[in-house]
């Protein structure tokens, strides 16, 4: 799909959002998904078992484990009442990473090291 401008639009409309990177820092893709309330589906690699709640938000496999993302996401996709479960999950940790809360932690942490 290329560069896309209307990514809100296009991850609200979503059922699942899969991540299964071999390599990866953070998620912020996969935080994006979940502020649009869109359970994720990925790989187990850096931080994304701290974003992604195994069985809260979504569903962890290890890399290259394209079968088990398979049935997680079918059986997600089978069980509305669990897909809704996950989905208000998902908004909800997204917040977690609001700006208002992780500034504040950022400048205690800066405050901390330079002695302040």
């Amino acid at each position: 799909m290329g560069k896309q401008d209307a990514l809100v639009e296009l991850l609200s409309v979503s059922d699942l959002f899969f991540l299964p990177s071999q390599s990866e820092s953070f998620g912020l893709s996969a935080l994006e998904a979940m502020s649009c309330g869109v359970p994720v589906i990925s790989s187990s690699v850096g931080g994304l078992p701290e974003l992604n709640l195994h069985g809260e938000t979504g569903y962890i496999a290890e890399i290259g484990d394209v079968e088990r993302m398979s049935k997680y996401a079918i059986e997600l996709l089978s069980n509305e009442k669990r897909y809704e479960h996950f989905s208000i999950n998902a908004r909800k940790r997204a917040e977690h990473f609001s700006e208002e809360n992780i500034v504040p932690m950022y400048e205690k942490f800066y405050d901390k090291v330079l002695g302040m």
